[in-house]
């Protein structure tokens, strides 16, 4: 098969043997294109057409922008400076139009010569440049720009360029304009031909998709919008099928690994553990437990994601999952993303099972095992004892941070991992403790974030997936209000007035601030964790409020004589724990933290929540923090904070997350109003998304259709040794690092 490579030549040629070594560099440093082939892949971002400006009025604040205008006026101003003390300064104030806007230009210094006289009345170019204001008014300061003449006026090049009646705009950088990456596109468009199609003929055809070759083509110089549409149907399930082709692989190679069939004893320990709940399983607890025994019982180690809304019972469904792999003698290890969920965990746990946590004690039943805490911050007598229990096998299950991962953790018969909240956790950390067991154990992922299911499809597309979407009985429904605190002050004195009254009717409340306020000494750390947030939510904003200084003024003012204490990430460990404990006894009226009570933490007596500045947090992360109240049988009221005006986005989402409590159409609406890169792999790898047309959500169809291609094809042909383009394009997503990911699953 040494024919491949010889294949694949013109598009992996480094740009700087065919762009020179300047562009190259941009290119590679900027937009991390490296290849012929990468920037065949770097679609335009949308395209002009000659008759039709862009929409002036539209333009976003300090984005770097192109825009296709026609030149309305163009003054040339001189003026005294500093160092032109006799009037000599010159300023060329430009101003562009579109029919939708206007928009100024500004040239200083000897900047202004050329585009004095190539900026005519008339004349129509594209400008590049960020866009600022400067008196109220939109600008851009020394943008570049390039002329659009008309056939016979000396610009055939240029028309030829921009290929007829459409002009592509390119995600772009400071450092390269639009139509300097068209140019080199044009460059290196006739090696499109040589591009190896990566879907088979018999798929490519049954769907009636265009080749690959042309499909570059189309997209880079199209004639007509048909063009552009072709195209991107077919680049659309380019991405789709080559993504669930690696994802198809990376599944069937797991399910060629050795594991250890978990069967639980009959009158084991689960069974003893069933007999003690106070209550039944839910229908879906029940479901989801036949899933996850199902594949425990297998000899390829399980690879299961378990999303469920916030308080639908995940915790105990994955106990009972442990309790059975301990039944067959073997450990289960949980990993908590911090301390104090770990810690929390571990008190559930133990409350849950009573005497059956006691293995080895006295009072400790027949069919006990030992429940083990380890934690970075352990004393060392404690962590000594906790290593022991593990290496000899006396600790069945045990709860713990990172400090699972180290290399003096031994464990003696690994066969569960759960790893809870996976969007706080490397793959690199899951990777590190599979690697513990003899063999490779089974993996149950927990995830309180719900996820579409094309997203699920997409991101976890190596694991099943099961799914709690029903709430166990005795969970009460939670309200949820967006204070507009700006237009309506008198709405947050009642909501103090709120807590107040819960307080007084014997319950606890939780405020919730985006950031600490000791970050002074820690310049860069304010907010850090907090969404980016669009251009209209940020103008003209405050810093966001902090922890300290909200639990300071509520002390004083509205909450005066409560309880008030304060919990955030940068307290000792100990401390954090002292605290939860005694909001947990009801020592504690009222917790004003950061969204480190945003996962896993249980105060059934806790029913009210205010979350300051809530148009700082995202959708899916409101939608966690809110699950942290209603837990017992008192309803649960959470009300939203904010200063942000009716009609703005972020006001949208909050009114959205207000009028639903399901997690997962709240998900979608998240997903919609983020870039998706952020959603896939991105966060976990580090790398470019490797999505540049397919949407998530939209294409949730070709998603779901590519999945059940590549599952067939890889199982009749795992190595795809019949199809090598589909190796080739398989490379070229899977570099090193996405590879690494996908390795460790």
């Amino acid at each position: 098969m040494d024919l491949v490579p010889a294949l694949r030549e013109p598009l992996e040629q480094p740009l700087k043997s065919v762009l020179g070594p300047a562009t190259a560099k941009v290119m590679a440093e900027h937009l991390g294109l490296r290849t012929v082939g990468d920037l065949l892949h770097h679609y335009p971002r949308r395209y002009e057409e000659r008759g039709q400006l862009t929409h002036l009025a539209d333009l976003p604040m300090d984005e770097h922008v192109t825009v296709v205008a026609q030149v309305a006026d163009a003054r040339l101003h001189t003026f005294a400076s500093a160092k032109a003390p006799r009037g000599k300064g010159q300023r060329l104030e430009v101003t562009i139009t579109d029919g939708s806007g206007r928009l100024q230009l500004v040239f200083f210094g000897a900047g202004v010569h050329k585009p004095h006289k190539e900026l005519l009345p008339g004349t129509r170019a594209m400008f590049a440049g960020k866009v600022s204001v400067f008196n109220r008014r939109l600008q851009l300061a020394h943008p570049a720009y390039e002329l659009l003449r008309g056939d016979g006026d000396g610009g055939e090049e240029t028309v030829e360029t921009w290929a007829g009646a459409l002009i592509p705009l390119y995600p772009a950088t400071a450092k390269l304009e639009s139509w300097k990456i068209g140019k080199a596109v044009q460059t290196v468009l006739p090696s499109a031909r040589e591009a190896l199609d990566p879907l088979p003929p018999a798929l490519r055809e049954g769907r009636g998709l265009i080749p690959l070759p042309e499909a570059l083509l189309k997209i880079h110089r199209p004639h007509t919008k048909a063009d552009i549409a072709d195209a991107r149907a077919r680049l659309k399930w380019d991405e789709a099928f080559v993504l669930q082709v690696a994802l198809a692989r990376r599944r069937h190679a797991d399910a060629q690994l050795p594991a250890v069939p978990r069967r639980p004893r009959p009158d084991g320990l689960l069974t003893a553990f069933d007999a003690r709940l106070p209550f039944t399983l839910t229908e879906g607890q029940q479901k989801v437990s036949r899933e996850i025994f199902d594949d425990l019982a297998t000899e390829h180690p399980m690879h299961r994601l378990l999303q469920g809304e916030v308080g639908s019972g995940k915790t105990l469904v994955a106990l009972r999952a442990m309790l059975a792999v301990v039944d067959s003698g073997g450990q289960a290890a949980m990993l908590a993303p911090t301390e104090v969920l770990a810690q929390q965990h571990h008190r559930s746990v133990v409350e849950m099972m009573g005497e059956l946590a006691e293995g080895g004690m006295l009072g400790g039943a027949e069919q006990a095992t030992k429940v083990v805490l380890l934690t970075g911050s352990m004393g060392a007598a404690a962590r000594r004892q906790a290593l022991l229990d593990l290496a000899t096998g006396e600790a069945g299950i045990v709860i713990g941070t990172h400090a699972l991962i180290e290399d003096k953790v031994q464990f003696h018969d690994l066969g569960l991992v759960v790893v809870d909240e996976q969007h706080r956790f490397g793959v690199e950390q899951r990777d590190a403790l599979r690697g513990k067991g003899k063999q490779p154990p089974h993996l149950l992922v927990m995830t309180a974030t719900p996820i579409p299911r094309t997203v699920a499809m997409t991101v976890f597309g190596d694991l099943e997936t099961s799914v709690l979407d029903q709430l166990p009985a005795g969970r009460s429904p939670i309200a949820s209000h967006v204070v507009p605190a700006a237009d309506k002050p008198h709405f947050l004195s009642r909501a103090w007035e709120r807590v107040r009254e819960e307080v007084a009717g014997g319950h606890q409340a939780y405020v919730v601030c985006p950031r600490i306020g000791d970050e002074e000494d820690e310049p860069g750390k304010a907010g850090r964790k907090k969404p980016p947030a669009s251009p209209e939510d940020t103008a003209d904003k405050r810093p966001p409020l902090a922890v300290l200084d909200v639990a300071d003024q509520l002390a004083k003012g509205p909450l005066k004589g409560l309880r008030v204490e304060v919990l955030h990430g940068r307290m000792q460990p100990d401390d954090k724990d002292a605290v939860m404990r005694r909001f947990a006894a009801g020592e504690t009226d009222v917790l004003v933290a950061t969204t480190v009570i945003e996962v896993g933490v249980n105060v059934p007596n806790a029913t009210v929540m205010v979350i300051m500045d809530a148009d700082r947090f995202g959708v899916s992360q409101l939608h966690q923090l809110r699950g942290r109240v209603g837990r017992g049988s008192a309803p649960g009221l959470c009300l939203l904070v904010t200063e942000m005006p009716e009609a703005s986005p972020a006001r949208q989402r909050l009114n959205a997350v207000a009028a639903t409590l399901d997690g997962f159409e709240l998900s979608r609406i998240d997903l919609e109003q983020r870039r998706e890169g952020d959603v896939l792999g991105q966060a976990q790898s580090g790398t470019r998304s490797s999505l540049r047309m397919l949407a998530v959500i939209e294409d949730e169809e070709i998603i779901g259709e590519a999945r059940e291609e590549a599952t067939r094809l890889v199982a009749a042909d795992p190595d795809l040794e019949h199809l090598p383009g589909l190796r080739t394009a398989l490379d070229a997503l899977l570099d090193e690092e996405r590879e690494r990911y996908l390795e460790k699953g």
